[in-house]
């Protein structure tokens, strides 16, 4: 109802310098962050907060009341990252400030480098929701997980049997998709199961197209997901975007151990070394979100929170599991396969997606050595 009192969760992060090259962010950035959440809860600019990390990534989690793109809340995660960046200079941390692409904060963090999933909603009786943060890989890494979790019933049974999620006819079932053309700045917004084909026509193509926000059908918030690509705001390769997103589970939402299931298969996603390469992703425990072979396997972490008005309750370690070590184990096997591809693709990702490193260089200089072919 429209005079509910709503709640918001804010995940902001940035890569702000690492230890030791593009591995883990120094435990010095997480209390400098941690010393700046503290003081915000005391000032009441947010209620809550969770500071974290994934590989080099320095993760905000929020809870506040203000809504999203607060130009207090997003001012704050800003202010934390220049000061963690401060730090990382003083420790000649590698890549320090690398996200932070401008000087100066100008109302909101979206297209100046950190990532950013914020979502709202009137509190149920209970609200579980997961946050996931993903490394060396770009936002479309969410796309199939994402509609394994909320569209595909071999995933996620509760789509055919909760009636909470099943409705009484197509029009009061199912979950509406965002879809983003990250190159043209477009959305459409396309409603499942009626256009599920439809959808995935356009998320397959994860070169091009990100899912940026998820509904049920009644309009209730779902999910919400980073999708702020780096190279593009930067005009040059100056990392990989490492998204972040949001989901809700339970009571009229797929359930936790649905919204966690499709991460049991590592699919291949974009990243690595230089973010130029094809890799699987692989879930893992916040102790082991620290990639390090040809700067991978990408990994992503999930954090189980209970969120009330006032309080984050949690986290819990979701991948800290033995039942993913399959996953990380398969994980391991189709880095092998790809990495003998060396410069190769499938290996390397196709030249759309290069333009931001060397090789226009390369094709440049020897634009004029190129002949055409005789018929």
């Amino acid at each position: 109802m429209s005079g509910e009192k709503k709640i918001t969760v804010s995940v902001i992060k940035a890569d702000i310098g690492s230890l030791a090259g593009h591995h883990v962010v120094h435990p010095e950035l997480l209390e400098v962050a941690r010393k700046e959440m503290k003081k915000a809860i005391q000032d009441k600019i947010i209620k809550d907060a969770y500071v974290t990390n994934v590989g080099d990534d320095l993760e905000l989690i929020m809870l506040h009341d203000k809504g999203e793109n607060n130009e207090k809340v997003h001012e704050l995660a800003w202010n934390t990252f220049l000061k963690a960046a401060k730090r990382a200079r003083e420790l000649k941390l590698y890549g320090a400030g690398q996200d932070l692409l401008s000087d100066s904060f100008s109302g909101n963090v979206k297209g100046m480098g950190p990532g950013s999933a914020e979502i709202e909603f009137a509190p149920r009786k209970s609200d579980p929701l997961v946050v996931f943060a993903m490394d060396k890989t770009e936002p479309s890494a969410f796309n199939l997980p994402l509609f394994r979790i909320f569209a595909d019933p071999f995933n996620t049974a509760g789509l055919v049997i909760d009636p909470k999620m099943h409705g009484e006819d197509l029009e009061h079932t199912g979950f509406k998709f965002k879809v983003i053309n990250v190159y043209e700045g477009k959305y459409v917004v396309l409603k499942v199961p009626e256009e599920m084909y439809d959808l995935l026509a356009l998320i397959g193509s994860t070169d091009t197209y990100s899912i940026e926000r998820i509904w049920r059908y009644d309009d209730e918030p779902a999910a919400a997901i980073s999708t702020s690509k780096l190279s593009l705001i930067a005009g040059k390769y100056v990392g990989k975007d490492d998204p972040v997103a949001i989901v809700r589970a339970q009571s009229g939402f797929p359930a936790l151990g649905e919204v966690l299931e499709p991460f049991s298969f590592p699919f291949a996603v974009a990243g690595f070394m230089r973010g130029s390469h094809f890799g699987p992703i692989m879930p893992c425990p916040q102790k082991h979100a620290t990639p390090s072979r040809f700067d991978g396997p990408p990994r992503v972490i999930a954090l189980g929170f209970n969120v009330t008005e006032e309080r984050l309750v949690g986290p819990a370690d979701l991948f800290d599991d033995p039942a993913f070590d399959y996953a990380r184990q398969q994980a391991n096997l189709i880095t092998d396969y790809f990495r003998r591809h060396g410069p190769f693709m499938p290996h390397r990702l196709g030249e759309k997606e290069l333009e931001y490193t060397t090789l226009p260089l390369v094709l440049e200089k020897l634009a004029k050595r190129f002949q055409k072919v005789e018929e």
